[in-house]
């Protein structure tokens, strides 16, 4: 790989993350006019026709094949958007834009415990020291430097919620290594495809009984900005960039750049008029000080592979 190739690989993951960073607080703007699982099913099924023509023009109709692997392919899509796209959404929707985008700078060391317990091994002490590190960040994070917030009901589970969808995105992205040969558009859009059926469903559910409700058409422009940055940005945008800069430089160094998520989360924050306390800001030192000993420490392993 050039260094141009390199340089062209960091400006994607970079941009990546600051976007995905970005995404919280827009989710947190439109959760006022939209309920959960209406706004989830929004932004994906409308990143879907985008997709489908992109792939379409790089690798050809055949590329819309499932291979006779339809009911992988649902099943992983459901992890992946359903499952994670919701409980990000559900997540947000209980805590802190900025609070909930630290979690998602964990998925490199969710994977490591996720392939530990696969594979019946134990993590190396350079990766369980990461991730106590990493514990510990979280735990500054959502208690704000007051143990005591902890003990009380409802804080912490916006974040947990996260951590949950998180372990669904991890499940997704190690997924992938069953699909040899296939580029990251063809399993992104086809899995995007499959998860957002089963968004749909539950969809018709919660309109059924009252839990999910349609924005009124007058709030509609008020609304497309925002919407167009989740579908457009953070979506489309998000998984090529974050699929070619992962290719480009690798995934032990690109793996990095999610970092950004947290950091430009709280930088929005701020902007906004929240200033974050020491705590704060040392948790999300944690968690990404985690990181880095995380991927210098270890070999090249599949959890590496974990991407948006």
């Amino acid at each position: 790989m050039t260094s141009a190739g390199s340089l062209r690989g960091g400006v994607m993951l970079a941009a990546t993350g600051m976007a995905w960073g970005g995404m919280f607080p827009v989710i947190k703007q439109l959760l006022p006019h939209l309920d959960p699982v209406s706004l989830t099913l929004l932004r994906f099924g409308l990143s879907i026709p985008v997709l489908v023509l992109l792939l379409m023009v790089v690798e050809g109709r055949k590329a819309l094949s499932t291979g006779g692997r339809m009911l992988q392919l649902w099943w992983l899509g459901t992890l992946g958007f359903a499952g994670f796209g919701l409980l990000l959404v559900l997540g947000v929707q209980s805590t802190r834009p900025e609070h909930a985008a630290v979690v998602p700078a964990l998925m490199p060391l969710i994977a490591v415990v996720v392939t530990a317990l696969r594979e019946r091994t134990r993590p190396q002490v350079p990766a369980l020291a990461a991730i106590a590190l990493a514990a510990l960040g979280v735990l500054l994070v959502v208690s704000r430097g007051d143990p005591a917030q902890l003990l009380q009901v409802g804080t912490g589970r916006g974040e947990i919620l996260v951590l949950l969808g998180a372990v669904c995105w991890v499940l997704y992205t190690l997924g992938a290594g069953r699909f040899p040969g296939w580029s990251g558009l063809r399993y992104t859009t086809l899995t995007l495809g499959f998860g957002t059926i089963t968004i749909l469903a539950v969809e018709l559910v919660a309109l059924a009984t009252g839990l999910a409700r349609w924005p009124a058409m007058s709030a509609i422009p008020e609304l497309a900005p925002a919407m167009g940055y989740l579908v457009l940005v953070a979506s489309v945008m998000g998984f090529l960039f974050w699929n070619a800069g992962m290719a480009a430089i690798g995934p032990k160094r690109g793996v990095l750049f999610i970092n950004l998520v947290p950091v430009t989360a709280f930088a929005v924050a701020l902007l906004k008029g929240h200033v974050p306390n020491m705590a704060e800001i040392m948790g999300v030192a944690c968690v990404i000080a985690a990181l880095g000993i995380n991927s210098v420490s270890r070999p090249r392993t599949r959890s590496d592979r974990v991407r948006g």
